[in-house]
């Protein structure tokens, strides 16, 4: 028998095609990480240069460098602005990861602290500390959370009330990870409505208090705090980076995870403690920043794909970078005034999500 012409015999894939195209696409996804913490890292000396205009640049950086606080630029350096840059980029990082995570064991693009319900539970926290704790006070002619820790206990116990009720009501009705989120929403309508309440019945001082919790706002930073959320942070990241493969198994589904040896329920049900303990103490202390979490993931997975390899670490840098940005903003776009981060974050989170989830799911 003759052998088949040249143009009729059949090629498999060649392995080392493959091999070539996998490498390429790691280096590619790696370098993009890589440039937004260049990106970030040059935000970080915008916002040192631009919310320090009137003064000497080369003593500011000088400062920077040499971690000198004698100067009175060292003091500005790092006393007030690195320590608001620092934890902007934790609570963004951290809001960030919790979204990536929330939106992989709940099957649900939308899923995020705020659309769960956390937020709101938070907030409604803080307002029963305020009202019925005598936590809110007016000193100076301004008003101030007289006692930011009862504050700060009340809106992390609400938030993890809200997350036992999200997992109560799916463990007595069964629904699925999909529809925990329709629960999330459920709850945090009920909040809300509470604290619309408490709104309703407090005086202007009380009332005051609450909505300036509520906005968001990253001023009262410091390096105690910045040190506490950053122990918070670390170790739960490190969790999620090791359970990487897992969490890429449930992205495949359920009886694929299951296949591959992950007990989905009990995996499910830790990440989403873990994640809700982790945003819960960044909102209690922080207050609602809105969008972060929803934001942060949907950019990197354009960039990076779904592999949860890459997905963590350019979720949580590129949550980190757009809330410094922000902040940035929030700092020196109405000088002298300073608006609060959460604030913009909603009036500019709505609009991009809505534009990045046109741009992903149109046809």
């Amino acid at each position: 028998m003759k052998p088949l012409p040249n143009h009729f015999h059949i090629r498999g894939p060649d392995p080392m095609d493959s091999k070539e195209k996998y490498l390429r696409s790691s280096k590619r996804r790696g370098l993009a990480i890589v440039a937004v913490i260049i990106v970030t890292i040059v935000t970080v000396f915008t916002t040192l240069a631009v919310g320090n205009l009137g003064q000497d640049l080369g003593e500011i950086f000088k400062a920077l460098f040499t971690l000198d606080t004698s100067t009175v630029a060292g003091r500005y350096v790092w006393l007030i602005d690195m320590p608001m840059i620092v934890i902007a980029l934790i609570v963004g990082a951290g809001l960030s990861l919790s979204g990536t995570v929330m939106q992989c064991i709940l099957k649900n693009p939308l899923a995020s602290p705020y659309t769960l319900g956390l937020s709101s539970a938070a907030a409604f926290g803080a307002a029963f500390a305020i009202i019925f704790l005598d936590s809110g006070n007016s000193s100076t002619g301004s008003i101030a959370i007289s006692n930011p820790y009862v504050t700060m206990a009340c809106a992390f116990l609400f938030s993890m009330v809200a997350t036992g009720a999200i997992l109560l009501m799916t463990k007595l009705t069964n629904v699925s990870a999909e529809t925990m989120v329709l629960s999330g929403i459920a709850i945090g309508a009920i909040f809300s409505a509470g604290l619309s309440l408490m709104q309703y019945f407090a005086d202007s001082v009380q009332l005051s208090a609450m909505v300036s919790w509520s906005f968001g706002d990253l001023n009262h930073s410091d390096w105690y705090w910045d040190l506490i959320m950053l122990l918070i942070l670390l170790p739960i990241a490190v969790y999620f980076v090791f359970r990487r493969w897992d969490l890429n198994s449930l992205d495949a589904g359920d009886e694929v995870a299951k296949g591959l040896g992950v007990n989905t329920e009990r995996f499910r049900t830790l990440a989403l403690l873990i994640t809700a303990f982790l945003s819960a103490m960044l909102v209690s202390r922080y207050g609602v920043i809105a969008f972060i979490g929803l934001i942060g993931p949907h950019i990197a997975r354009m960039i990076v794909g779904s592999d949860h390899r890459y997905l963590i670490p350019m979720s949580m840098a590129m949550g980190g970078c757009i809330l410094l940005l922000a902040n940035c903003l929030a700092a020196n776009v109405v000088r002298p005034m300073v608006l609060p981060v959460g604030l913009l974050t909603s009036l500019l989170g709505g609009p991009m999500f809505i534009y990045l989830l046109a741009r992903r799911y149109r046809r």
